[in-house]
């Protein structure tokens, strides 16, 4: 890849065969790949009722932020941060996936079909949300001040 890097070359690469993992997209019919958190990227999953409201801020805050994606029927918001963040998250009812643990990631190019979707796909630069950042949004979402209907 010259110079530039695909947003689907850039979460393959976080596969031990990113090969295979495009393999797994290709294969499977809804897109899903299962790829280990901890290398590339940590995911923070937060209830929907406050993930949702946390991405409005956000993205009030920055012109774009990292990779976010929502499953269970938007029941669940996860935030990919940087590596090494979920050994030191501390926050009630939200979920820290670090290394040993896996996520299912759709393609970032293909249409949604299934329980996971992007809601902010990757772009291919490695952007990843700020974890400080995202726990300043979640307070501020918590306390109500996100934009109206951003938790619906």
């Amino acid at each position: 890849m010259s110079g530039t890097t695909t947003a689907a070359g850039w979460l393959a690469s976080a596969a031990p065969d990113p090969e295979a993992c495009r393999r797994a997209w290709e294969r499977d019919p809804h897109g899903i790949a299962l790829l280990p958190a901890g290398r590339a990227w940590d995911v923070l999953i937060l209830p929907g009722r406050l993930g949702h409201p946390t991405l409005g801020v956000l993205t009030r805050l920055l012109e774009r932020p990292g990779p976010v994606l929502a499953g269970l029927g938007d029941a669940r918001t996860g935030f990919f941060v940087p590596p090494g963040t979920a050994a030191h998250w501390l926050g009630t009812g939200v979920r820290a996936a670090g290394a040993g643990a896996w996520i299912a990631v759709p393609h970032p190019e293909r249409a949604a079909s299934g329980s996971v979707r992007w809601l902010v796909p990757p772009d291919g630069s490695g952007t990843l949300t700020d974890p400080a950042l995202l726990e300043l949004a979640m307070h501020e979402a918590a306390a109500g001040r996100a934009p109206d209907g951003a938790g619906r």
